[in-house]
């Protein structure tokens, strides 16, 4: 067994400062607990570094060949860091001074470890929507565990191990329904962390009933885990199984962008908006997750994706965050006039959602239609293209009264504004637009080109 500890230093950096956060945090008073954030903040930065001397070392498996280092980890080690961060800095002023600042804080550096803290920060605040959205939350998320903890015991069965390596051998030859039972079963636990269709209910209802920090956390961060996950799946064990998994991931994109577009259209609160516009970005996401093992491009496609995805809908949040007496489309009318900063971060945002160039989803979903149609799947691309216009309307929507000079009673926006989500919302419109501009340096990173 290859024990290479060293692999693990951007996670063994996360536990540790989460152990020393959690007993920093019960000592000091609750003025000064944002040096707990402040300090996971710098840590992110540091196991950030960490992953970028990482990406400059050769692939391999370690650890029995049960975790793979290569560019993929790394690509989605520095995605995570980053906006883990930027959900730190937008979070600020929501949590400082708060009684659990430093639970959350360490919560969301466990998250990064396992799943389980996610439930507890949907409902830390204890208010009725909240609890009801983590209950739903935790009770769809324990089906989902429980079936992909059975498919992986069918998958064992099947393929004689649980190591991508003994199942790239044995599931081609087993049973095709034991293995499509076990497939399926597993595909089921990371459609819930993706909040892919059908086990995407809980996104829409999170997003609208956390607090604005924590919606924009999983409508984010744990996709970005997810997504990798699968695409490892179809690029490993089942590359060579008889099975069209293949077919099944591009329907589920297809319907969870349709469905996600179609839902936000009804939408009037703004978090419910960004909710179901998750649901419709992960169908992008699993574009070029389809194709794995089917074009050479997806890896890269689907890396600069997520990145583009994770800074662009943080950046949506933050405005959110920024303006917290805000929570219809009508209730930011004339915030353009009023804050041209958040006014501009927030258009900059919405339209880099639909894939307005410069910005980085644009080049993200350029990647991602190029990669589809490479692997053969030109009617998703067609389906994609469809919906990435149908979702201008419901995006303008948004954008309309954004930009409209008065508010329905005559006078300007008035709502107070939140410093430290302000400076991440413009941090993250900025970056948005940077990583639409260096496109092309960043695929190559995404690509492994540049690294190796």
């Amino acid at each position: 067994m290859n024990e290479a500890v060293s692999s693990l230093l951007p996670e063994l950096v996360l536990l540790m400062s989460a152990v020393v956060g959690l007993l920093g945090g019960s000592f000091l008073p609750r003025r000064r607990q944002g040096f707990v954030r402040a300090g996971a903040v710098v840590v992110c930065v540091g196991a950030g570094v960490l992953a970028v001397i990482g990406l400059n070392q050769p692939d391999e498996l370690v650890f029995g060949g049960s975790f793979a280092v290569d560019t993929g980890l790394g690509v989605v080690r520095l995605v995570v860091l980053a906006a883990v961060a930027l959900t730190l800095l937008l979070a600020g002023d929501q949590i400082a001074g708060d009684r659990r600042e430093t639970e959350v804080v360490v919560l969301v550096a466990g998250f990064l470890l396992t799943s389980l803290p996610l439930y507890a920060l949907t409902g830390y605040r204890h208010d009725r929507r909240g609890v009801e959205a983590a209950l739903k939350q935790y009770l769809l998320g324990a089906l989902a565990g429980v079936l992909m903890l059975v498919g992986v015991v069918v998958l064992l069965g099947a393929g004689g191990g649980t190591d991508y390596a003994t199942l790239a051998v044995g599931l081609p030859a087993a049973e095709p329904i034991t293995v499509v039972l076990g497939v399926v079963a597993v595909l089921a636990g990371l459609a819930f962390e993706l909040g892919a269709v059908p086990l995407h209910f809980w996104v829409p209802d999170v997003t609208q009933a956390a607090t604005t920090p924590v919606a924009a956390f999983t409508s984010t961060v744990p996709k970005l885990g997810a997504a990798m996950a699968l695409f490892r799946l179809l690029d490993g064990p089942l590359a060579e199984t008889s099975q069209a998994w293949w077919l099944l991931v591009a329907l589920v994109a297809a319907v969870s962008m349709t469905l996600g577009n179609l839902a936000a259209f009804a939408q009037d609160d703004v978090r419910r908006l960004l909710g179901w516009s998750t649901v419709s970005q992960v169908g992008y996401l699993l574009m070029a997750v389809a194709v794995a093992g089917r074009s050479g491009q997806a890896l890269g496609a689907l890396g600069l994706y997520l990145a583009a995805y994770a800074v662009t809908n943080l950046g949506a949040f933050a405005v959110v965050a920024a303006v917290p007496g805000a929570r219809t489309l009508a209730d930011f009318r004339g915030l353009a006039r009023a804050h041209p900063w958040l006014g501009v971060s927030l258009v900059v945002c919405l339209l880099g959602l639909v894939g307005t160039p410069p910005t980085a989803v644009f080049a993200g979903k350029l990647a991602v239609f190029s990669a589809a149609g490479d692997g053969g799947l030109g009617w998703l691309v067609v389906v994609a293209a469809v919906n990435t216009v149908v979702s201008l309307f419901y995006y303008l929507r948004w954008i309309a009264p954004v930009v409209r000079g008065s508010g329905r009673d005559g006078r300007e926006f008035d709502a107070a504004v939140v410093p430290w989500a302000r400076a991440a919302a413009v941090l993250a419109a900025g970056a948005s637009v940077a990583a639409g501009v260096a496109a092309g340096p960043l695929l190559g990173v995404a690509s492994g080109v540049l690294v190796r």
